[in-house]
């Protein structure tokens, strides 16, 4: 089945990277809002999955970035309408927000390839059979973190931060055998995506390193620690993904 797929994005360098690639793999269409650029909302009667992906402000901001308001309140018709719904690192906050879940400073930044680990519910969770059960490397860019929404499940956790993922459904989702799935960690980064992140994010790594030198990596770091595991993350990602489109 052709899945119309739509993205929100909140800046220019935090793209779909692999997710992109997925999909345009399996002939799946993909649009956006950019709203960086202003881009309009879709009706949601023209697409079937959405995916939210990451930036550094925060959900809060909403003086700063007006549209924060609009895209919250389009993230709850989406959930409540029982489609599939992906949030990475902002994503995933805004999504727990909306679920009525406190967002707020986490008290420590976890920038780099640092571990997390799946809960045991998450170790049987449908969704996550082929991920590691023993703890594995991601990778982080985040200071906020969320409380796990009531009513989902708690995926994953790290020694920063109890919550690191969730997965959600209403009595719709069920019906529809559809999800909302929430991660602070970002399986979809590739080499150049990576990379981008860290050239515009050099500033914040440099400061945040001596603020947190346990759970912040240099940029020298960062990109050689994702040659050994980008691939790896974009496997386990990709099977969330087929698994998720074939439910």
């Amino acid at each position: 089945m052709t899945l119309r797929i739509h993205a929100l994005f909140h800046v220019g360098f935090e793209d779909l990277s692999f997710i992109g690639q997925w999909a345009n793999n399996h002939g799946h269409t993909i649009t956006y809002t950019r709203f960086y650029n202003e881009d309009s909302l879709p009706q949601q009667d023209t697409f079937d999955w959405l995916i939210i992906m990451g930036g550094p402000m925060s959900i809060h901001d909403e003086k700063k970035f007006p549209w924060l308001a609009d895209e919250k309140r389009f993230i709850k018709q989406s959930i409540d309408n029982g489609k599939n719904v992906i949030g990475i690192c902002l994503g995933a906050q805004l999504i727990a927000h909306c679920l009525g879940a406190i967002v707020k400073p986490s008290g420590v930044k976890e920038i780099g390839w640092l571990p997390i680990e799946l809960t045991e519910e998450g170790k049987n969770h449908s969704l996550l059979q082929k991920l590691p059960k023993q703890a594995f490397t991601v990778f982080h860019w985040h200071g906020d973190g969320f409380d796990c929404p009531k009513g989902a499940t708690a995926i994953a956790t790290s020694g920063a931060w109890a919550n690191q993922g969730f997965i959600y459904q209403t009595r719709l989702h069920k019906e529809l055998e559809s999800f909302v799935i929430g991660w602070q960690c970002h399986f979809e980064v590739t080499q150049d995506s990576m990379v981008k992140m860290v050239e515009h994010g050099r500033d914040e790594i440099q400061k945040e390193l001596n603020n947190y030198p346990k759970s912040v990596q240099s940029s020298a770091e960062i990109i050689e620690h994702g040659n050994k595991y980008i691939e790896d993350n974009n496997a386990w990602l990709a099977t969330i993904l087929d698994t998720l489109s074939n439910v």
